[in-house]
């Protein structure tokens, strides 16, 4: 029998820059046994810096530039943080990501890159912001041309630095304005020139400014800037709506924080093997490391090189091997893009501008970004010659997490149905409902469990979600959630691995429960097949209230969702390999923040309700429906979806339990991807409920004064048992 290797040692790799992407995709086609990789980033893409100018010209869409964080540690078998890290401490091993989670390591690598901000020039941080973080100048850029395009403010923008970088974007600026008669684009530069690294490339340069209007401004020191203006040094006032920084690299100050050795300048100093300097087990990689013993410039060419070299010396790291040194090249040849598409070529100290340079330097561009877009098919283990009737297809998806890999809700009502035993006097309510229901002297306890199969590599957000999921079904019933147990399988892992991941299992679900003031008051662990997470919870009704039952809806009262449906089909994409990463990180946040206000607002109006969870938003109405003796009229147009949900569906991606939920809540006249989607199971979804119409209005105007939603999507009718869409 097969089993899975023990889990020995934690990779942490900080930073989803351009070597760590490359090393994610060899780890992908090469893991290593016994090793968990994990990778820390801000965002769930990354964005690839050479295509920048060509999206800020108009020639590439901003997805085009973005590598898929969330895809590719798929492939690697990698955990995504999604995060900002805040501190590395290099002696006790841990890597603190905002809001002070805390992630061990045995071996850790970053690759944070550099920022361009120029906060000592007075006003930057207000009214410019700096060329690096790419993200964020591509996000504000693309707001400035939408705000121009309104009449909402002038085509007039500024460029600090006149290095490549600065020349570039100017150059993109300018032909991105360029249908603007009054546009102005300035190219300021403390030098009496433009700083390429061959003179040879000046004048072709200076010839490209000319031509698209973009003045340049030598000897040139800026001293403040203004929402509308920037004033040099000397007096003078340049216009400017857009000012952006390009002069310089600067290291990201969290580091100053740290214990680590730096550089005056504030980078990572680090050997041929890319080791840290007193520090073995950590290594830098890309603009943030300094290689001391044979400095380079700031340039994405040299990261993009050193990732093999990265990739050897990690496993050398994590199995005892030998290490390589890296040997960068010497020159590197640049292809400068001119605004349109047009290019110029320089290496040796020599500059061409040919026709077709642009077309190559596409060519290159997207070459390296389809390495992510489209990842090796990796083999698979052979299909066994026999198989019994009945066996699951092989090309079957493969088997969903979180709700998605519930038992069917046809063989689950076949089971309870054969439970023939009394209940004590003291339940009120038992199997069937969202929760059970004792009384325990004078109070009324709510009481429920749940678990959840890991559909996340991230196992302190996967602990959040399961809490949230559990929790709905306290809110659901009317009560207040009061005390936790927690249930964990964890994969095979050493014991020092065991003590890293419950210690960021429990400090995710501590943190949850204490904004909903509840105590954890104990649980249970063991170890097994893959990661699992339940919770089991009670709740206490308020003095002299009753339980919220699925059984007061009345016919007139109106249906409201509190959430998205389309997380067990978005899921099921991300396993797949289909699901657009931003729309799986929006969902994560979504499931892992608390519903508690938006019960609390709910319950003083439904007759009933309950959480959508696993047998979808036409399971949970049929549940409803049924309970109260009414039918259910929906309006599929009013039914929101989670962002990218509707496409999958359109793809042909399903849940697992998508079918079984069909078949056992048949709603009639639904059509497309909605109608799909009414049978998806929910995980940490949100509540459905039935409210008097006279009370509708309140409930929504309570909802948009905290910032919830909530949404209208149907109404009861007094009909047999049944759903129909309108």
């Amino acid at each position: 029998m097969q089993s899975q290797p023990v889990l020995t040692k934690d990779l942490v790799m900080i930073g989803g820059g351009h070597a760590h992407a490359l090393v994610l995709r060899m780890w992908g086609m090469k893991p290593l046994a016994g090793a968990r990789l994990t990778l820390i980033n801000p965002a769930p893409t990354a964005p690839y810096s050479g295509m920048l100018p060509g999206h800020i010209a108009g020639h590439y869409t901003r997805a085009a530039l973005d590598i898929d964080l969330v895809k590719l540690a798929r492939f690697a078998g990698a955990r995504l943080v999604i995060g900002h890290a805040t501190a590395i401490d290099p002696v006790s091993k841990t890597v603190t990501v905002e809001g002070g989670r805390e992630i061990g390591y045995d071996v850790a690598s970053v690759d944070i890159g550099i920022h361009t901000q120029m906060l000592d020039i007075e006003g930057f941080s207000m009214h410019a912001c700096g060329a690096k973080p790419l993200d964020v100048y591509a996000a504000k850029w693309q707001d400035f041309l939408r705000a121009v395009a309104d009449g909402q403010a002038a085509p007039h923008v500024a460029v600090i630095g006149a290095g490549v970088a600065g020349v570039e974007l100017a150059l993109a600026m300018a032909h991105a304005l360029r249908h603007h008669t009054d546009r102005k684009v300035h190219l300021i530069e403390a030098g009496d020139d433009i700083t390429a690294r061959a003179k040879a490339a000046r004048g072709p340069l200076r010839a490209a400014l000319q031509d698209l209007g973009v003045e340049l401004h030598v000897k040139a020191s800026v001293a403040r800037i203004e929402a509308d203006h920037v004033v040099l040094g000397d007096g003078t006032i340049l216009d400017s709506q857009f000012t952006v920084g390009t002069a310089g690299a600067f290291a990201h100050g969290w580091l100053q924080q740290t214990d680590l050795p730096l550089t005056p300048e504030g980078f990572i100093p680090v050997g041929p093997e890319f080791q840290v300097q007193g520090h073995d087990g950590l290594f830098a990689v890309g603009d943030c490391a300094e290689m001391l013993h044979d400095p380079r410039p700031k340039a994405g060419v040299f990261a993009v090189r050193a990732a093999p070299v990265l990739a050897h010396n990690l496993r050398a790291a994590l199995t005892g091997g030998t290490m390589k040194p890296f040997k960068p090249q010497n020159d590197y040849l640049k292809l400068i893009s001119l605004g349109g598409k047009q290019a110029l070529a320089e290496k040796w100290g020599r500059a061409i501008a040919l026709p077709g340079l642009w077309r190559w330097k596409d060519n290159i561009d997207q070459k390296f970004m389809q390495k992510f877009r489209e990842l090796p098919a990796m083999a698979q283990a052979p299909e066994p010659r026999e198989r019994a009737l009945g066996g699951i297809d092989a090309d079957a998806a493969p088997l969903c997490g979180g709700c998605g890999s519930k038992v069917s809700p046809g063989s689950l009502s076949l089971a309870l149905s054969k439970l023939d035993h009394p209940m004590p006097e003291e339940v009120l309510t038992g199997p069937g409902d969202d929760a059970a229901v004792m009384r325990v002297g004078g109070a009324l306890q709510v009481l429920t469990t749940d678990h959840l199969r890991a559909f996340t590599e991230d196992h302190g957000t996967l602990a959040r979600i399961a809490v949230n999921h559990a929790m709905g079904d306290i809110w659901a019933m009317g009560a207040q959630p009061k005390t936790a147990m927690l249930s964990v399988i964890l994969p095979r892992m050493s014991a020092a691995l065991q003590t890293r991941t419950m210690d960021e299992v429990l400090a995710q679900v501590a943190a949850f429960l204490a904004e909903e003031q509840v105590a954890l008051i104990g649980g249970h662990s063991s170890m097994g097949a893959e990661m699992t997470i339940g919770v089991s919870m009670t709740g206490l009704l308020p003095e002299g209230a009753q339980a919220l039952t699925t059984a007061g809806a009345q016919p007139g009262d109106r249906l409201i969702l509190t959430r998205p449906i389309g997380s067990g089909t978005l899921l099921a994409g991300e396993m797949q390999g289909w699901a657009d990463g931003r729309d799986v990180a929006q969902l994560l946040r979504r499931m892992a923040r608390s519903q508690g206000g938006e019960a609390r607002l709910l319950l003083p109006h439904a007759t009933a309700m309950t959480d959508v969870t696993g047998f979808g938003l036409a399971g949970h109405l049929m549940a409803i429906c049924r309970a109260s003796g009414v039918s259910a009229a929906l309006d599929l147009n009013a039914i929101p979806t989670h962002p990218g949900a509707e496409a999958l569906v359109e793809g042909g991606v399903r849940s697992t339990i998508h079918g079984a939920n069909r078949d056992a809540a048949p709603v009639f006249g639904a059509e497309g991807a909605k109608g799909v989607l009414l049978h998806d199971p929910q995980t940490a979804g949100g509540f459905l409920a039935s409210v008097p119409a006279r009370d509708v209005q309140t409930v929504l105007q309570a909802f948009a004064a905290q910032g919830h939603m909530a949404y209208v999507i149907g109404d009861v009718q007094a009909d047999s048992p049944s759903i129909h869409c309108r």
